[in-house]
């Protein structure tokens, strides 16, 4: 294929994309190929041209093809990046999104800045590990629990926890919230990102979410369900001057601080709001 031959395939297979409302249209096709190629970003562009064989092409339309249906890339691909490593994910976990790096950075930061000497950590709700996984590469001294109701979703944190070399610094456990964790045992820090999405705002979902489990979407009536018993649960399960940290939706700060107002066993409550000026992490300490 000439380089003519290629910009041409390039430009009419985002035009595809595009035109079924896909925004990020030429980098999808960039990612599909720099999956089927094996090579950077970089050489999708320096080098594409004479990789590209027939077989590729094929390939790269049927992606393309099954993408225009709105269907997430990630689970056509089988993997996305998160916290800049390759996560693992099926249609078993949700999609990690970027809004979840801010709640790791924020549990990093905390670690460090607390110097604490070892880290003993509870993920709850743990997907497909991207939170678990990522403070065990981030952090030399940090010890995790890992929990889950889904057992599909286990065994992916299980694998993504080998792909990155820490699976023996994370416990898995198959647990609704807090139901199979030893209540003897503390932990420095509770993070969690929960179902949150309001029942009634979940059909206005866009296609590409709805395609995640709605149990990792879906908090009940007002997406609270799960944030209240986290709310109400953590404090039996931190240390002295432990941290609870969670990710939260749209314009649900108000009223969780309201969850925590008359509950005297935090001494602060603090939103984060992330890239975009929205609230997004609350942290409550004890």
């Amino acid at each position: 294929m000439d380089e003519r031959q290629y910009h041409q395939f390039l430009k009419d297979s985002a035009e595809k994309l595009k035109s079924a409302g896909i925004d990020a249209a030429l980098a999808e096709v960039e990612i599909i190929l720099e999956k089927l190629l094996g090579v950077e970003r970089i050489d999708v562009h320096l080098h594409g041209a004479k990789l590209v064989t027939e077989s590729i092409l094929q390939k790269s339309n049927k992606i393309i093809e099954k993408r225009q249906t709105r269907y997430p890339l990630q689970y056509i691909l089988g993997e996305t990046y998160f916290y800049g490593r390759r996560f693992l994910v099926s249609p078993d976990v949700m999609v990690p999104t970027p809004e979840t790096e801010l709640l790791c950075e924020l549990a990093i930061n905390y670690v460090e800045n607390e110097n604490l000497q070892t880290a003993d950590v509870l993920d709850v709700g743990a997907g497909c590990g991207v939170i678990c996984v990522t403070l065990a590469c981030e952090l030399e001294n940090c010890w995790l629990t890992a929990v889950d109701k889904s057992q599909a979703a286990i065994g992916m944190a299980r694998k993504n926890a080998a792909l990155h070399s820490v699976g023996s610094k994370i416990n898995f456990i198959k647990s609704d919230i807090f139901s199979e964790v030893d209540p003897d045992v503390k932990f420095d820090l509770i993070l969690s990102n929960p179902p949150y999405i309001a029942e009634g705002e979940y059909e206005e979902l866009p296609p590409e979410v709805l395609a995640d489990p709605k149990i990792s979407l879906v908090g009940g009536v007002e997406g609270l369900d799960v944030i209240k018993k986290l709310i109400e649960k953590a404090p039996d399960y931190l240390k002295s001057n432990g941290r609870l940290m969670f990710e939260i939706g749209y314009a649900q700060g108000e009223k969780i601080k309201k969850l925590t107002d008359f509950d005297t066993r935090y001494r602060s409550f603090t939103i984060v709001k992330d890239l975009n000026d929205i609230d997004r992490v609350v942290i409550l300490s004890i």
